[in-house]
C-alpha cells in the first residue's frame, strides 16, 4: 500500500470511528434499530425481526443480522449497543471503498480517492453515517452497483456477479423500492450511453439476474413458509405503500439537496457545465447522471420524505463531482481551499471554547447555559477525550503545513476538516449529548419502581424507540393497547404523554412512577398500577 493510500485510509477511519461507540442508543432510529437487534440477541428469530416481542417488518433483516454479528463479536469489550453500531462503520467503510473504486473505473487513476473524499464530506452523511440505521447497508449496495456498472465496460462476467450481489444487499436491507431503482438504472444504461449498448452487457444483466434472484426470493419465501400473514404484513409496509402514490411531497428531496449534499451538488453542477458539449453521453457522465436522475425521480414519487432515504443519492453525486474537484480553475480551487481552512479552523476554536465552558467552567455564563440545556450532565476533565481531541486538532494543523500543492488538495482539506470537526464533536461532547438523548436513567428508574410481583405491562402511545429501550434497560416487554392482537388485561400500564397532561387513565389506576429525560420539557412517562 502506497503512502497516499495509507493516509486516505487513515482519514476514512478518522471519519468513521468517532460516534460509533461511547453513547447509549439515541432517539429515534438508533434506538429502535438496536431494539430489533437486542431481540435477536435475546433469542428472537433471525428470519422475522421483532421489536419488544412484536413483529417489526419495516425492513428485511440483513442490517440487523450484521449488527447481531458485530455486537456478539465485540461483546467482551463493548456494550451491546456500541457493538451493534459497529455494523454501520462496516457498511460505511464498504460504501467509501466501492464509491472510490467506481470513481477510479469511470474517471481514471487518482479520481477514485477524490470521489470517496467528496462522499465523506457531505453534510447529510455525517450524523446518519454513525447511527444504527438499516439505510446504511443499501448505501453500500448502491456504491457497489455503480462500481459494477462501471466495470461492465471491460469485465462483463465479474460486473454481473457484483451487480447481482448489490441487488441482493439492497433488497435484503431495505426492500423493494430501492431494489427497483438499482434494476432500472442498470436497465436504462444502454439508452443513456452507447458504451453499454453492447452484447456483452446483456450477458452482464443476465448474470446479475441469476445471482440476484435467489437472494431476493429467499427471504420472502421463507417468510411465507413461516406464516403467510407475516409475508402479507411485510408487503403492506413495503410494496403496497410504494404503490400508493397519493400524498407525496415530490419536491422534498430537491429541497433538502442544498444542505444534504453540500458541497458535492455544486461540484456536480460544474461538472455538467464543463461537459455540456459532450452531451453527457460519455460513460463518466452517463452513469452517475442516470443513476441520480432515476433515484431522485422514484424516491420523489414513490418514497416517503425523510432525509435518511436521500443517502442513496449521494454516491452518484460524488461520482459526478469527482472530475470538477480535480479540474477547478485556480481561483475557484483556492476559494474552496481557503474557505475550508478558515471555516474549519474557526469551528475548531469554537469547539475547544465550548469544551472549556462545559467541562472546566470557564467562562461561567457559558457553563451555566450548557448545563441548563442538559441538567443531568456531570462535568469534569476526562483525559482520554482530551487526548483524542488534541490528536485530531494537531493532525489538522500538521496537514495544513505538510500537504503539498495538488489538484485534489481542496477536496482533501475539506474532507479532513469534516472528519476533524465531527471527531471533536463526537469525542468532546458525546457525554453531554447522551445525557439528553439516552433513555437509560428513565427506564432504569422505572425498573426499580416495579412491584415485586406483577402479571404484565400494557402501554399506550409508547413509541418504537421507547418500547425498545424499556425492553433493553428495564427488561420489560410491553403489550400495546393500540394493537388488538397484542392487547392484554395487564395490572400495570405505561403511558407516554406530555408534561402538561397529568390526567389519570379511566379505570382503577394508581400512579406509582413518573419520569422523563433530563432537560426534556415535552415527553413524560407514567406507570400506573391497577387498584384492587
Amino acid at each position: 500500500m502506497s503512502q497516499r493510500h495509507l493516509l486516505i485510509s487513515l482519514l476514512c477511519l478518522a471519519w468513521i470511528v468517532p460516534g460509533l461507540i461511547g453513547h447509549d442508543p439515541w432517539k429515534t432510529d438508533d434506538a429502535f434499530t438496536f431494539g430489533v437487534v437486542y431481540d435477536m440477541l435475546r433469542g428472537g428469530s433471525w428470519l422475522v425481526p421483532t421489536l419488544a416481542g412484536e413483529a417489526f417488518l419495516d425492513e428485511p433483516p440483513l442490517y440487523y443480522l450484521t449488527a447481531l454479528a458485530t455486537a456478539t463479536l465485540a461483546s467482551p469489550l463493548l456494550p451491546l449497543h456500541d457493538g451493534a453500531r459497529l455494523a454501520t462503520g462496516l457498511y460505511m467503510a464498504l460504501t467509501l471503498l466501492f464509491c472510490g473504486m467506481a470513481g477510479r473505473e469511470l474517471h481514471g487513476k487518482g479520481n477514485g480517492a477524490v470521489a470517496g473524499l467528496l462522499l465523506m464530506g457531505c453534510f447529510g452523511l455525517v450524523l446518519r453515517g454513525h447511527e444504527s440505521l438499516t439505510d446504511i447497508a443499501p448505501l453500500a449496495g448502491f456504491s457497489l452497483a455503480y462500481y459494477a456498472l462501471a466495470l461492465a465496460l471491460r469485465r462483463a462476467l465479474l460486473s454481473g456477479m457484483l451487480l447481482g450481489a448489490s441487488l441482493g444487499v439492497v433488497f435484503l436491507s431495505q426492500g423493494t423500492l430501492e431494489t427497483v431503482i438499482v434494476a432500472i438504472i442498470a436497465a436504462v444504461m444502454p439508452a443513456a450511453s452507447a458504451a453499454w449498448r453492447r452484447r456483452a452487457y446483456g450477458g452482464t444483466l443476465l448474470v446479475a439476474a441469476l445471482v440476484a434472484a435467489p437472494l431476493i426470493v429467499a427471504w420472502p419465501l421463507a417468510l411465507h413458509l413461516r406464516s403467510p400473514a407475516l409475508l402479507d404484513l411485510w408487503l403492506q409496509g413495503d410494496v403496497y405503500t410504494m404503490l400508493a402514490l397519493t400524498d407525496r411531497d415530490v419536491t422534498f428531496y430537491l429541497r433538502i439537496m442544498p444542505w444534504h449534499a453540500w458541497p458535492v451538488w455544486a461540484l456536480a453542477v460544474w461538472t455538467l457545465w464543463i461537459a455540456r458539449r459532450e452531451q453527457y453521453v460519455t460513460p463518466a457522465m452517463a452513469l452517475p447522471l442516470t443513476g441520480f436522475a432515476v433515484t431522485l425521480l422514484l424516491l420523489s414519487v414513490a418514497g416517503n420524505g425523510r432525509d435518511l432515504y436521500a443517502l442513496i443519492l449521494l454516491p452518484a453525486l460524488a461520482l459526478l463531482a469527482a472530475p470538477a474537484a480535480r479540474g477547478l480553475r485556480r481561483g475557484a480551487a483556492n476559494a474552496w481551499l481557503w474557505f475550508s481552512i478558515t471555516g474549519v479552523t474557526f469551528f475548531i476554536i469554537v469547539a475547544w471554547f465550548y469544551w472549556t465552558g462545559l467541562e472546566l467552567g470557564v467562562p461561567v455564563r457559558l457553563h451555566a447555559h450548557l448545563h441548563r440545556l442538559q441538567p443531568g450532565y456531570t462535568p469534569g476533565f476526562k483525559w482520554l477525550a482530551f487526548t483524542l481531541a488534541a490528536c485530531y486538532t494537531v493532525a489538522w494543523f500538521v496537514l495544513l503545513v505538510k500537504l503539498k500543492r495538488s489538484a485534489e488538495r481542496p477536496a482533501v482539506v475539506w474532507a479532513t476538516g469534516i472528519a476533524v470537526l465531527w471527531g471533536l464533536t463526537a469525542i468532546l461532547f458525546v457525554g453531554w449529548v447522551d445525557t439528553g438523548k439516552s433513555y437509560r436513567a428513565v427506564f432504569t428508574s422505572m425498573q426499580q419502581s416495579l412491584p415485586a410481583k406483577y402479571q404484565c405491562v400494557s402501554s399506550r402511545n409508547l413509541g418504537e424507540s421507547q418500547r425498545a429501550m424499556v425492553h433493553y434497560y428495564a427488561d420489560v416487554i410491553t403489550y400495546r393497547d393500540e394493537i388488538a392482537a397484542r392487547r392484554r388485561d395487564c395490572d400495570l400500564l405505561l403511558l407516554q404523554g406530555i408534561v402538561r397532561d397529568n390526567s389519570t387513565p379511566a379505570g382503577n389506576w394508581r400512579k406509582i412512577w413518573e419520569s422523563g429525560r433530563p432537560g426534556d420539557k415535552v415527553e413524560r412517562y407514567r406507570l400506573y398500577q391497577r387498584s384492587r
